[in-house]
Formats: structure tokens, C-alpha cells, sequence
């Protein structure tokens, strides 16, 4: 796939058609790419899901100019499919009873990946613009979800998982903590090198904090998919008008 002209177009998955678009899309990246593994993986058919599949709805990023192909995806859980699920993803990983405990309604994100020919381009932003108007339209308070690191060997990750304790903790009413607990807080503060730190950070997990997320309390090695994972909260209230103003254009 080598797009030269995209022409994006944004809507929720509508169909199994749809579904297995994204699914591909996600094996791609997070299997083949990254080397992920899960036990309800389709290895045959190339698709990566999990037993959350029913209560997820999917964002989707098609190309127009690419016989509508799937080039970006987001899942997400509000509130209503959480009740359905009774659980979200991430409480595998991490105890979000401090975000359930605010009792605002809450949005869990999760696999969000965009295909390798459309990176550090538009794909991002419309995801980034479809999730806004989602969030506008389902009034969500608070969005969360785990983003990773690529492997799981902590002592190649102790810099910018430091930094992100340091710096991006989240307050103590947003603060999720790792279930299968890892530190973070690594390295002295005095001694984070944070330009080459950062650098370390994938830039999904960057987005969010320029966004004016938080991480939480401890990360999570997760073995099967290759993956050290952080769990990101944002509070649309904590977020700036001129962040929010980016984030939700043209979402109403």
C-alpha cells in the first residue's frame, strides 16, 4: 500500500466486514510488527482479537482513494458496554477503582494503531478528531486505556518509565495502580537524562500527556504480547480550552 493521495473518511465499524478490517490491521502491527501473541489470536485467518471482542465498538480511519481500505483504528468501551462486559480490558492489568469510584462516565481506549504507510501523517490527526466528537456525543468525563512499550525488558525502559512517574503521575483521584506491580521511579529524578528519555516514549503515549494525560501507579509486563504497558488517564475537565478546543474540532 503506498497512498499518494489519501481521502479519509471516519466512522464507527458497522458490520463483520468492518470488524475483520480492523482486526487485520491490528495483526499487522501487533502481532507480525511487534511480535504479539494472545490466545484467541486467528493466526490462520490474521486476525487479533481477544475475548472482549462483543463489547468493544470500533473507530475506523478508511482511505477513500484506497478501494475504502481500514488504515487506522481505535476500540473503545463506554460506560453502557462496560455494564454489558463487567469489566473493562484494562482491569486485568490495573485497579481502576479510583476512576469508578469518582462516578463520572468514563471511555476505555485500546489497540490503537495506524498502518505503517500512513504514519507521521493525517491518519493520527482524524483518529485524534473522530475520538473527540465521540467523546463530545457520549458526554465522557474521564478516558483511559494501557498504552506499551515495545518488550519487556525493564532495564532498557528505566529512563523514560522513571520520567513518566517523575513527571506525569496522575493525582491521587485518578491514580490507577498495576495489578502485577512494577515500579516506575527507576532512576533519581537528578539523573534522567529526560531529551533521551522522552525520545524513549512512543508517540502515542506522548500524545496523550500533550494532551494532558496522566499515567498511573506502576506499569504491567505483559509477557503474551510482548509489551510493557502503562495505563493513561485523561480528565477532559483537567485539559486546557486551547487542547480541548484542538482535540474536539469540529466534533459538534
Amino acid at each position: 500500500m503506498t497512498p499518494n493521495t489519501p481521502a479519509f473518511s471516519l466512522r464507527l465499524a458497522r458490520d463483520e466486514a468492518d470488524l475483520h478490517a480492523a482486526q487485520r490491521l491490528r495483526y499487522d502491527v501487533f502481532v507480525r510488527e511487534l511480535g504479539g501473541d494472545g490466545t484467541l489470536v486467528d493466526h490462520d485467518a490474521g486476525l487479533e482479537r481477544d475475548r472482549f471482542v462483543p463489547w468493544f465498538e470500533h473507530l475506523l480511519v478508511i482511505d477513500e482513494a484506497r478501494a475504502g481500505a481500514v488504515v487506522g483504528v481505535y476500540r473503545l468501551m463506554p460506560p453502557e458496554k462496560r455494564a454489558e462486559a463487567d469489566q473493562y480490558y484494562s482491569e486485568d492489568e490495573y485497579d481502576l477503582s479510583p476512576l469508578r469510584a469518582t462516578g463520572r462516565r468514563l471511555l476505555e481506549l485500546g489497540r490503537s494503531c495506524v498502518h505503517g504507510d500512513y504514519r507521521g501523517g493525517a491518519a493520527m490527526f482524524h483518529l485524534w478528531q473522530g475520538l473527540g466528537a465521540y467523546v463530545v456525543e457520549r458526554e465522557i468525563d474521564v478516558l483511559f486505556g494501557v498504552a506499551s512499550f515495545h518488550g519487556t525488558n525493564i532495564e532498557a525502559l528505566k529512563a523514560p518509565l522513571s520520567l513518566l512517574a517523575a513527571r506525569h503521575l496522575a493525582p491521587p483521584d485518578l491514580r490507577v495502580r498495576a495489578r502485577s506491580y512494577q515500579a516506575m521511579n527507576l532512576v533519581p529524578v537528578d539523573q534522567i537524562d529526560r531529551v533521551a528519555a522522552m525520545r524513549s516514549v512512543p508517540a502515542l503515549i506522548k500524545a496523550y500527556l500533550r494532551l494532558g494525560g496522566f499515567v498511573g501507579d506502576g506499569a504491567f509486563i505483559d509477557h503474551a504480547f510482548n509489551t510493557t504497558d502503562v495505563c493513561l488517564v485523561m480528565d477532559t475537565a483537567r485539559m486546557s480550552e486551547s487542547v480541548t478546543a484542538t482535540y474536539t474540532a469540529g466534533a459538534r
